[in-house]
């Protein structure tokens, strides 16, 4: 059984902000937070998602991003001039609740099954970058880099409610194992380019 371990637990409540000279609400800016929160059907407390179409809901109550892609993140900003070179990316940068390791979206399927201490998390679908991430990192072309390698994370339904931690170990339960994140990402991102 595959194991992984919670790098960062990081939650943010939806603030205004302006983007492209327009102002809109986001809670992309998630920060880490320390010890045990829990884990509702709707997500970890204090956390919010600003627009309820594209985030939140039972089917993603929390985002979670590998933070084995963080290295490639830090080195992408500083090519684009937004960071310097030896800057470290804080984790809940990419707004993901969950830094994890040991889980890529390459080894995710739909129904797989996060198995924590004190809760268990259901992967759902994966997450389809917008205007917002570019914001995010600083750079207009990072939703088009995520796109090209599918790192796109993963969200995750609340399947027992309970805690969790930053710290704490997981095992991955497999699913049905009939539909990939990775897949599905390539999936709908080939068939929203196609539309456009």
């Amino acid at each position: 059984m595959k194991t992984g371990k919670v790098l960062s637990l990081n939650v943010a409540r939806a603030q205004a902000v302006t983007i492209n000279g327009r102002k809109v609400m986001t809670a992309i800016a998630k920060r880490p937070v320390e010890g045990e929160r829990p884990v509702l059907p709707l997500g970890i407390e204090g956390d919010e998602q600003a627009d309820l179409s594209v985030h939140g809901g039972l089917s993603k109550a929390v985002y979670a991003y590998p933070g084995e892609h963080y290295p490639f993140w830090q080195t992408v900003r500083a090519q684009a001039q937004v960071a310097l070179w030896d800057e470290a990316l804080p984790f809940g940068s990419l707004g993901e609740n969950l830094t994890l390791q040991g889980v890529a979206e390459s080894g995710l399927w739909i129904g797989d099954v996060l198995r924590f201490p004190g809760c268990e998390l259901a992967v759902s679908e994966p997450r389809f970058p917008c205007f917002k991430f570019n914001a995010a990192m600083g750079f207009k072309h990072a939703a088009r880099l995520m796109i090209e390698s599918a790192w796109c994370g993963a969200y995750l339904a609340v399947r027992v409610p309970g805690t969790i931690a930053a710290g704490q170990a997981f095992t991955l339960e497999p699913g049905p194992r009939e539909v990939g994140i990775a897949e599905l990402f390539r999936s709908r991102m080939s068939r929203a380019a196609a539309s456009s």
